[in-house]
């Protein structure tokens, strides 16, 4: 596996992982509290969907001339990467509240115990709250598993490591039954945010005809800088330097 594969598939798994740990949060908290059999088949559904949104775009993107794919990808991960890297210096500078599962596990428990009453059998309150999590956040999902993968021609590739992802954080939420609130969430996300902008800026500027001193090699230089320029940031951020900085209150986590 090369440099470039290798650093897809791992930006891919992280950014999967994240997705599936919020997913997995609104299931366990709609099947312990109503119907695992309607929660499970609302999860079920929407990943039908998802793969099917997959398989249905994957081969037209590859399609496309490879000089205007990677100005698309590198622009839709320059936007998609700032704004999780954005959110991921924020919380690390303390001025938006940590994502915390254990917080919106109890949430969306109190919700569903606040809604109708479970009827026997099919539950459509914990099919239509889990269908519409697991689409929502499995639409980035399916987002990273297009871009990355068609940019490089390797859909099968990043739908593996998409896949694996998922797996690995279901296999954890079934073993322990509980929101997964020890998993390092914020750290990689602002991992995830660091390696979606360091391709985006790769691919697009490869794109728009520019081309790297020492090719795939520069992906080695461009992921550190960014790194360290974003925790310049934070610590800029922290001491008050940045124009209201020090006045910006913290906000609730939520999303990406």
């Amino acid at each position: 596996m090369s440099g470039p594969e290798l650093g897809l598939a791992l930006s891919v798994f992280g950014a999967c992982a994240v997705e599936a740990v919020e997913a997995l949060t609104i299931i366990l908290a709609v099947g312990t509290t109503r119907s695992w059999s309607s929660a499970l088949s609302g999860a079920g559904a929407a990943t039908v969907v998802l793969a099917g949104v997959v398989v249905g775009l994957g081969p037209a993107l590859t399609l496309l001339p490879i000089a205007v794919l990677r100005v698309g990808v590198g622009g839709l991960l320059l936007v998609f990467g700032l704004q999780w890297l954005r959110k991921a210096i924020l919380r690390a500078s303390g001025l938006k509240a940590l994502h915390d599962e254990t917080a919106a596990f109890a949430e969306e428990t109190e919700a569903a115990r606040a809604a109708a009453g479970v009827a026997s059998g099919f539950d459509p309150y914990s099919f239509t709250i889990t269908f519409k999590g697991v689409l929502l956040e499995g639409l980035e999902v399916a987002f990273i598993v297009l871009t990355f993968g068609a940019n490089q021609h390797r859909i099968t590739l990043a739908a593996i490591a998409a896949g694996l992802a998922i797996v690995v954080v279901a296999a954890v939420g079934v073993t322990v039954r509980a929101p997964l609130a020890r998993v390092p969430e914020n750290a990689m996300k602002f991992s995830v945010g660091v390696m979606l902008t360091s391709f985006g800026t790769f691919w697009g500027a490869e794109g728009a005809g520019a081309a790297w001193p020492g090719g795939d090699v520069a992906l080695l230089v461009i992921v550190p800088v960014l790194l360290a320029i974003s925790l310049i940031f934070v610590a800029l951020v922290r001491r008050g330097a940045l124009p209201g900085a020090a006045q910006a209150p913290v906000t609730a986590g939520g999303g990406a």
